[in-house]
Parts: C-alpha cells; sequence; structure tokens
C-alpha cells in the first residue's frame, strides 16, 4: 500500500462531506445532512445496535460496513429511491458497485472491504444486516428531526406502517417502534 493511493481514497471520501442527501433536497429540506453526515449517523447507531443485539459478531467489519456502505456515492452522487424507479432493476446496484471497485481497486485490503460490502448490500451477514437496519434508523431518525425542527411535512412517505417496517432484529424494530410513537406524541420522551 503506498501513500499516495491512501491520500486518493481519503480525498474521494472526502467528497461525502459536500455531497448532500438527495432525497431530502427533493423534498424541500434546506440545509440537508450530508452523506457523510449519514455515515456517522448508521456508524454510531450500528455500533449500538451490535450492543443489543444478542449474537456474536465482528466490530471492526460491523463499522467498516458501516463507514463503507454509501462511498461510492462520492463518485456517483445520491441516487435518490424516485430516480431508481426509472431505472433497470440492477442498475443501481451495479453502478454503485463498479463504483466501489474503482474506488478500491488500489487497497491490498479491497477484496475484503468490496465482498462485505455486498453483505451489507445482499443483507447476508450478520453484521450487514445489523448496517441495513443502522441505516434504515438513520433514515427514519433524520425525517424526525426534519419534521420537528423545520415543520417540513412531506416526508411522511418515509414512515412504513409500524406493521410493515421490516427490519433485521428485534432491537432494531423496537427502538423504531419509539421513534413512531415520539413522532406521534412530540411531547412524550422515551424513557429508556
Amino acid at each position: 500500500m503506498n501513500a499516495s493511493a491512501a491520500l486518493e481514497l481519503f480525498l474521494d471520501a472526502h467528497r461525502l462531506k459536500c455531497t448532500p442527501r438527495t432525497g431530502w433536497v427533493m423534498r424541500g429540506v434546506v440545509d440537508a445532512e450530508s452523506v457523510a453526515d449519514h455515515s456517522f449517523g448508521v456508524a454510531f447507531i450500528a455500533l449500538v445496535l451490535g450492543e443489543m443485539v444478542d449474537q456474536p459478531l465482528d466490530r471492526a467489519k460491523l463499522l467498516t460496513i458501516a463507514l463503507l456502505h454509501d462511498l461510492q456515492e462520492s463518485s456517483i452522487g445520491d441516487i435518490p429511491m424516485p430516480v431508481t424507479r426509472h431505472l433497470p432493476p440492477s442498475a443501481k446496484y451495479e453502478a454503485e458497485q463498479s463504483a466501489l471497485n474503482e474506488l478500491l481497486d488500489q487497497l491490498p485490503w479491497s477484496e475484503d472491504w468490496l465482498s462485505w460490502w455486498q453483505e451489507f448490500e445482499q443483507n447476508t451477514s450478520i453484521e450487514g444486516q445489523i448496517v441495513r437496519d443502522a441505516d434504515q434508523l438513520d433514515m427514519l431518525i433524520q425525517a424526525h428531526i426534519y419534521e420537528q425542527t423545520t415543520g417540513n411535512r412531506y416526508l411522511a412517505e418515509f414512515w412504513p406502517p409500524l406493521q410493515e417496517a421490516s427490519f433485521n432484529f428485534p432491537a432494531a424494530q423496537a427502538i423504531y417502534e419509539q421513534l413512531v410513537t415520539q413522532r406521534e406524541h412530540p411531547a412524550v420522551r422515551s424513557a429508556v
């Protein structure tokens, strides 16, 4: 591994700090969070969920997946769900995989990282499943914060009904249920 390849990766990843989450912008959120903001939220939630899940897991792998899960957006941008409805079913995944391959191809550990990212995308490992739950929870927490702080009511589409919410782990489902309760009754803070 040479310093030049590491620096290039750092510069690529740094672009995430100024890449807004497009879904929020499309719904009228001013000063929307960046992809880097979201990645921090996902990593922190994944770390906490990892402690709440009563199964053995690799925390380094968990946090690596959390930090990598949207790295490809530094090259291709944040492609929001409304856009993916107009693309062939595998187009977004293939574009993201190609971009991530390109970003990581000079790293000696790129095979591990790409494999772990695929575990997240395909929901096949406990670490990938925790990060998938964290990714969804971070988005919902951010929607709640935007609704509370800006009054933006164009975010209702992000909220699946309780019976339709799909999480891999009961801990994530319980957090979602608490968040929905707090959203419906803002004066009530959850007692944890």
